[in-house]
């Protein structure tokens, strides 16, 4: 088990697998022991079967978690040995059901004194045991099936790589980036219009000096995304959150959210009460990003914009 205490946790599937290879490779000889010709990946079928009324495939599949396509080839197996057999249901002639065959049902028997015994062994390790496998094994189920595992890794390699990100104020320095990065996501799936050059062209005059704030997200160092809170003046909303872009080559890393939050963070401090948005709904992402960080969609608001087909708000100090 040397490997083992080399790769710690991150090789649990491995090891979990190497357990049930062993498990398995025991299992075929206990059936022997007991007479019956069986393979340990059928046992949850002919359990199933065993309890006497025939099931479709389909209600076997439901029934013990496993898909169609895998119980079809396990019935197809279990029927080559003899042990189920196919035919008409009663009730509708339309389906067919699976039930055990005669040597299914006396193999059925056979096992009846297997079940003890297989027992009394599992009970006898867990005696021998500090912690009980099966309550753990029911209790990672239930956590995995609410967050699954690669959602989880997901979560930490963000949170870990979020850690070389920094926000920091706009400067001059970073004109070039915040036009570059802008106007190549809306090349992607638009054109650029009259006001998205007023704004990339001259940002220190368009955005600032009218009482706005660009923010420029760093990756180690390197500016990777930006975004802007623009000043309006229309009663309605105190700022625009506008102008945001992260790098294709760092997206995935919470960038933007990041981001969104510094805007939003400073707009609070500033004592803004409503923030305003627009946008498009190809972008997914986006509009996933920016429900992420409360805004709601809104409709009947003014826009300079051909692109946008969807509009949202945030409030702010309910």
């Amino acid at each position: 088990m040397d490997f083992f205490n080399q790769t710690g946790q991150m090789a649990i599937g491995s090891r979990l697998r190497m357990l049930s290879d062993k498990i398995t490779e025991d299992t075929s000889l206990v059936y022997k022991l007991y007479g019956v010709e069986l393979k340990a990946k059928w046992f949850p079928v002919f359990f199933i079967l065993s309890k006497g009324e025939p099931k479709t495939i389909t209600s076997i599949a439901k029934e013990i978690g496993h898909s169609h396509p895998s119980v079809s080839n396990i019935i197809k197996e279990m029927s080559a040995k003899g042990l189920v057999e196919e035919h008409k249901d009663q009730a509708d002639g339309r389906k067919n059901v699976i039930s055990l065959s005669p040597k299914g049902k006396t193999s059925a028997k056979k096992l009846v004194d297997q079940y003890v015994d297989v027992t009394a062994a599992i009970d006898n390790i867990s005696k021998q045991t500090k912690y009980d496998l099966w309550k753990a094994i029911e209790e990672w189920e239930f956590l995995l099936s609410e967050k699954p595992l690669f959602k989880r890794v997901t979560e930490e390699k963000k949170a870990r790589e979020s850690k070389h990100v920094k926000i920091v104020d706009y400067k001059p320095d970073y004109q070039s980036i915040f036009k570059a990065l802008n106007e190549e996501w809306i090349k992607t799936d638009f054109e650029m219009e009259e006001v998205d050059h007023k704004a990339l062209d001259n940002p220190q005059e368009y955005i600032i000096q009218n009482g706005g704030y660009i923010f420029v997200a760093l990756y180690k160092d390197e500016p990777v995304g930006v975004c802007a809170l623009i000043k309006m003046t229309d009663g309605h909303y105190d700022y625009e959150l506008a102008k945001m872009a992260v790098s294709p080559k760092v997206q995935g890393k919470n960038i933007g959210f990041i981001l969104g939050q510094a805007a939003l963070e400073k707009a609070t401090k500033l004592g803004a009460s409503k923030i305003y948005l627009e946008s498009n709904t190809i972008l997914k992402p986006a509009i996933n990003l920016y429900q992420k960080l409360g805004f709601q969609k809104i409709a009947g608001h003014a826009t300079p914009y051909k692109r946008c087909n969807i509009q949202m708000e945030l409030i702010l100090n309910k």
